[in-house]
């Protein structure tokens, strides 16, 4: 029989499936503890087409990854990314960490709906909660909404290296409907709680995933730009049950709050008949120096809750939050009334402040080198270690130093020693707090709690003092790897797969036909946290602190490379995901400057 060679390898090319990208012989875990296996995966318009023995003759590209592990893309619920997108559309330092999917609009903070006189106030409020410069997003965001629907928008149409969802912050809402002044120190009258539950209702309708809130009272430690709570941390309870309901009137959505009495959580759940992702389960303290009491307390109400249909998972810290900071931006002694009195104003004001003797005078009265916590700082001021400063002399005679080390060498008290130097150097000395000891046998519980969800980054938060962004990392390198809290099937699980059920992303989190194309290739041996460093990278000048990774060969979003060995790749296929799904978009594959 003859055969015509030709022909037929030219009609073989015509049948064979074409694929935009293949991961071949890869290590597969997939998110949904499954046991791992061996396999290829073929990825086409951004979406996983098949996984197995994938052929790759008309493949445009293909990827080798022998040897290495083949996994979801982490999925991050707890960032403040909300300005950072505009001129960072791959969200770093989070990104160089694994996490492709984020969402912003938490803790009832945000930038929408917003009036335009009431833009400056909004970025300073942010300015003195999330410390982020109030000249950096004044030069970095485009403000071209008002509602939140048009924030939306506005996010959909921006560059983005992640994939990204949000939150409806209750406290913008407020604030634009009753002003802040109001929102602060009144009930909702009828119209206004209407139009507030028209407004959150419109935003569920456009795409959020659900509402947020902080409640942490009149002692907030998160503030406002005057040094007052957040309007969400005043909010009468009988307004915030109206607000959930709208969520039980749609039948969707989710609730994201951070603290609160137990009772009341309770409440909401029952009145919305939705799920709430709680803020935090930490085993000694969080971020922002909080604990919420004790944590094995905590996962029996969440267990009970859970057991009575009351549907709650509890954000969990699963890395240390070591920190460095400097006081010319630090908020974490807001929660002090004394240190309050000191650290609020320009920096004029807090140099003046911080020098005064009366001023000083409560804050050594209180001083006590056995207790931990300094406001709500979980470590005493004395245990600072100074690192640098703008003043080479300074930085020279103190640098390694401890305060408790300057302070019996200079016969001076430890907050005169603090305060001294900082002013000696307009307040841009930076303090570094001792490294926290992990009590590896308490994370590995909180890490494998049926109802913790490890996260809470605080990403484009916090980045003058705090690198939360190294989670994922931390979580399989150290967790995992060196001390086996865990499998690797399970890890990948509780950072992808759990995340995204809990807060209702719905086409991603693991590694299946038909769901978006998020993927990490990585060695697990070489997987690494590098230290902190500044990065002088944000508009106006603005400076942040980062820690790198390696170990991640390839980071794919959407089936596009956007880092391979840590070096970014320009590529910007990130999807705005509107009720958690980006089901039937295109791939935005608009590229920028890398940053």
């Amino acid at each position: 029989m003859y055969y015509n060679v030709k022909s037929d390898i030219k009609q073989l090319k015509i049948i064979m499936k074409k694929y935009d990208l293949v991961i071949q012989n890869g290590i597969i875990i997939d998110g949904k503890r499954t046991p791992r296996f061996k396999g290829d995966i073929g990825i086409v318009d951004g979406v996983i087409e098949t996984i197995g023995k994938v052929d790759t003759g008309n493949a445009k590209q293909v990827i080798d990854a022998e040897g290495k592990i083949v996994a979801p893309g982490f999925v991050d619920l707890h960032t403040h990314f909300d300005s950072q997108v505009f001129w960072d559309p791959w969200c770093t330092m989070n990104s160089w960490h694994g996490i492709t999917t984020v969402t912003i609009g938490n803790c009832g903070f945000g930038f929408a709906p917003c009036k335009e006189e009431d833009r400056d106030a909004s970025m300073k409020t942010m300015e003195r909660n999330e410390a982020v410069r109030f000249e950096t997003m004044k030069e970095g965001m485009p403000w071209d909404w008002e509602s939140h629907p048009e924030f939306m928008d506005s996010i959909e149409r921006t560059p983005k290296g992640v994939n990204m969802a949000t939150f409806t912050p209750l406290g913008p809402l407020m604030m634009y409907v009753m002003g802040k002044e109001a929102a602060k120190t009144r009930k909702c009258n009828d119209e206004e709680r209407k139009e507030i539950c028209r407004l959150i209702e419109e935003s569920m309708e456009a795409g959020s995933l659900g509402i947020s809130a902080q409640r942490l009272g009149e002692s907030s430690v998160q503030r406002d730009s005057d040094g007052t709570p957040m309007i969400t941390d005043l909010m009468d309870e009988d307004d915030f049950i109206e607000f959930a309901k709208v969520l039980k009137k749609l039948g969707r959505g989710f609730m994201q709050v951070l603290g609160g009495d137990f009772d009341f959580n309770e409440r909401l759940m029952e009145a919305s008949g939705r799920p709430m992702i709680w803020n935090a389960l930490v085993t000694i303290a969080d971020q922002h120096g909080l604990t919420f009491g004790s944590l094995w307390e905590i996962t029996d109400w969440i267990e009970k809750c859970n057991a009575e249909g009351k549907r709650v998972v509890g954000h969990a810290v699963t890395c240390p939050t070591d920190y460095q900071f400097q006081l010319i931006d630090f908020n974490l002694l807001d929660s002090d009334p004394d240190w309050r009195a000191v650290t609020t104003g320009s920096l004029e004001e807090k140099m003046k402040k911080m020098a005064d003797p009366e001023l000083r005078k409560p804050l050594k009265e209180k001083f006590n080198p056995k207790h931990t916590f300094i406001g709500s700082m979980a470590v005493n001021i004395h245990e600072l270690r100074y690192g640098e400063g703008d003043n080479i002399e300074v930085h020279n005679k103190y640098e390694g130093r401890t305060i408790d080390e300057i302070a019996k060498t200079e016969n001076k008290h430890p907050i005169d020693v603090f305060f001294d130097i900082s002013i000696s150097e307009n307040l841009s000395s930076r303090w570094v707090t001792p490294p926290q000891k992990i009590d590896m046998e308490g994370m590995s519980r909180l890490a494998n709690h049926p109802f913790s969800v490890p996260g809470l980054s605080d990403g484009g938060a916090h980045a003058k003092f705090l690198t939360a962004g190294c989670y994922p990392t931390y979580f399989l390198a150290t967790l995992c790897r060196d001390n086996n809290v865990m499998s690797l099937e399970k890890a990948h699980w509780k950072l992808s797969a759990y995340p995204a059920q809990v807060a209702g992303i719905r086409d991603r989190g693991h590694l299946t036909e038909g769901y978006g194309a998020d993927i990490l290739i990585y060695d697990l041996d070489e997987l690494e946290i590098f230290p902190m460093e500044r990065l002088h990278d944000f508009p106006a000048n603005d400076w942040r602190l980062v820690q790198k990774a390696k170990g991640y060969n390839y980071i794919i979003v959407n089936g596009e490379v956007t880092f391979k060995d840590g070096e970014c790749s320009n590529e910007t296929p990130g999807l705005f995901l509107r009720n958690g799904s980006a089901k039937g978009k295109k791939v935005n594959l608009k590229t920028v400057d890398a940053a």
